[in-house]
Parts: structure tokens; C-alpha cells; sequence
């Protein structure tokens, strides 16, 4: 009788335990009970949504055409704010989009790193773009660059890689190298990025649960701010769609985004190849120094290992520079007449 308790129990507490580390069904945009759609969306061919915002001249008559991609906890309103003037001088179309589970895309319960990309080639085959485009990307965005430089480099003119999320995992990375940057995290960080590589089935209880302190980029702690990024977080921690990136559950969002980018990848961005090889396109890495949310070290080590990659590293800046005054264009002009300009 006493066995048949102790089991009762285990299973009981076993049942208990599975359904306190299920993440939440998404509340689909559109969908009964789900937030409503506002924004305009393209349909991609596996019946998925992805909200897009335009900006800069129209297409039909842009010169230069830019995907941009957003971070962590942001959204298609997070775009790189290019000034209105060098947008028409230069002629500028500029197209930024909800990542997947983010504020109006939908979900994709087959997200991997190599998904976005081809997500981002299908959008701009949908908004009829053309066969090339240049690509900016911002922190979590910006390791997409890297995969994007992977997976579609034949529909790329130019890339810049702002202030990218590195993977302390990704092969070919020197122990040194990555325990370096490993140890520039805050604990509380250590333990997240940790059991997003390790137990990615538990990320979301252990960002959810109250026991111990999960993320702290999820919880915005000022202790992650450097000098410049303190100043910035008036712009940055006051947007009023704040609501509107976590609405799907931020699991599907902020979670997901950490599963893929610190999850187990079978390649690194250390065995690229330089895509523009003869040509005129360049990829641009840029990085602040003093990026208490994203080490730079990582950054700095593939600038060394990737001597194709323009680097630029901003001594005074943190982890928000792509939105301090005049940055956006530096980095535009940057990209696209390059830095002699």
C-alpha cells in the first residue's frame, strides 16, 4: 500500500512539475481571443503573417533598398531612425519588420537560426524588392546577419552588424575567448544564456518563476546600463508600443529568441567566407566598448578572424548606440558609400 502511495505521489508531483514548465499557448494576432492586427502584413508560403512598416523614399523609387532587424524585445517600430533628409538625398527605402513572435508576426513553432533568413528572403521577394538588398541588424538582429550571410549571401549588397548577441558555443570559438566574455555577464545571465543552451525545454520556467532571479536583459536592470545607455534609455525605455512587442506571450518572443541564439549551431560565423570577394559590397561590425548587455569580445575576435569584416569599435559607447544622435546616419553612409564618405 505504502509503494502504490509513493508512486501515487511521484506521478502526482511529476504531473504538477511538467505543467508548471509548459510555456502558454501564443495569443495568435487575429485569432478568437487573440490581440488584433493592426499593422500590414505579408502572407509567407507555410500560411505564417509577418508585419512590415515602410519608411525613407518609395521603392519604385529608391535607390538603395534596407531590410533592417530589429533586437531583443523590440519590434518593426524599432527600426534604425535614419534621418528623413539623408533618406531622400541619398534615396533611401527602408523596410523593417516584425521577427517572429514579436508584436504582429506570427509565431513559427519551427524557428531555427537558419529560418529567419530565409523569412527575410521571402519578405523582400514578397514586397518585390529586387534579386539584391542591403541588410542592418541590431544586437539579437544582428546575429541574424550572420546567417544571413550563411544562408542567402547571393541576395545581399551590403551588411552592418550592430552590437551582435554572440554564442559563447558556436564551434571554432577559442575557450579563452568565449570564457572572457562568458565572465563580463552577470551572474543571474550566466545561469540564463546557460540553461537556454543546456535545458532549453526549461527556459521559460526559469524566467517566469520566483524562486531565483532569471534574466536580467528580460528585467531591464539599470546594472546592465553603461554611461551613454543610461542617458539613451529615455528613447529606448519609453516607447509607447512597449505593449505591443511581448502581447503573442514572451515566450514565443523573448524566450525562442534566446533558445535559437544561444542554442547548439552546427557552424559559426568564424568559417564565412567574404561574400563580396572582388565585389563592392562590404559587411560593417560595429560595437560599443563599453556593451554591458553584449560583450564586445566576441565581436572583437571575429573581426580578427574575418580580416574582410570592416570593424568599427566606439570607445564611449554601450549597447544603444545605433539610437544616440546622429549614429543611424554614420552607420547608413557608412554601408552604403563607405567610410570615406
Amino acid at each position: 500500500m505504502a509503494r502504490k502511495l509513493a508512486l501515487a505521489l511521484f506521478v502526482f508531483l511529476a504531473a504538477l512539475l511538467y505543467q508548471q514548465i509548459q510555456p502558454p499557448a501564443p495569443k495568435i494576432c487575429g485569432s478568437p481571443g487573440g490581440p488584433p492586427v493592426t499593422g500590414t502584413r505579408t502572407k509567407l508560403k507555410d500560411g505564417r503573417h509577418l508585419a512590415y512598416l515602410e519608411s525613407g523614399v518609395p521603392k519604385e523609387k529608391a535607390k538603395y533598398k534596407i531590410i533592417y532587424v530589429h533586437g531583443f524585445d523590440s519590434c518593426r517600430y524599432d527600426a534604425l531612425p535614419i534621418s528623413p533628409e539623408l533618406a531622400q538625398e541619398l534615396g533611401i527605402y527602408l523596410l523593417s519588420f516584425d521577427r517572429p513572435g514579436y508584436a504582429e508576426s506570427d509565431p513559427n513553432p519551427a524557428r531555427t537560426e537558419k529560418s529567419i533568413a530565409l523569412d527575410i528572403e521571402e519578405l523582400a521577394d514578397n514586397l518585390q524588392l529586387g534579386p539584391k538588398f542591403h541588410l542592418i541588424g541590431f544586437s539579437m538582429g544582428g546575429e541574424v546577419m550572420w546567417s544571413c550571410l550563411k544562408h542567402i549571401p547571393h541576395r545581399l549588397y551590403g551588411v552592418a552588424v550592430l552590437g551582435p548577441v554572440g554564442n559563447y558555443w558556436w564551434p571554432g570559438l577559442p575557450s579563452n575567448v568565449s570564457r572572457e566574455a562568458w565572465y563580463q555577464q552577470l551572474p543571474r545571465d550566466q545561469w540564463a544564456v546557460w540553461v537556454s543552451h543546456h535545458l532549453p525545454w526549461l527556459t521559460y520556467w526559469w524566467n517566469t518563476q520566483s524562486f531565483f532571479p532569471g534574466s536580467s536583459v528580460i528585467a531591464y536592470n539599470p546594472a546592465l546600463l553603461s554611461e551613454e545607455d543610461a542617458m539613451l534609455m529615455d528613447k529606448f525605455g519609453m516607447r509607447p508600443y512597449m505593449a505591443q512587442i511581448r502581447q503573442q506571450g514572451e515566450h514565443e518572443c523573448l524566450h525562442k529568441d534566446m533558445m535559437v541564439g544561444f542554442g547548439k549551431w552546427d557552424w559559426s560565423p568564424m568559417e564565412l567566407q567574404d561574400p563580396f570577394a572582388g565585389g563592392k559590397g562590404k559587411v560593417h561590425l560595429w560595437h560599443g566598448t563599453e556593451d554591458l548587455i553584449v560583450p564586445v569580445t566576441l565581436s572583437r575576435y571575429i573581426s580578427e578572424r574575418l580580416p574582410w569584416v570592416v570593424y568599427h569599435e566606439l570607445p564611449k559607447s554601450g549597447h544603444l548606440f545605433p539610437i544616440a544622435d546622429g549614429m543611424a546616419d554614420a552607420i547608413v553612409k557608412s554601408l552604403l558609400l563607405g567610410d570615406d564618405q
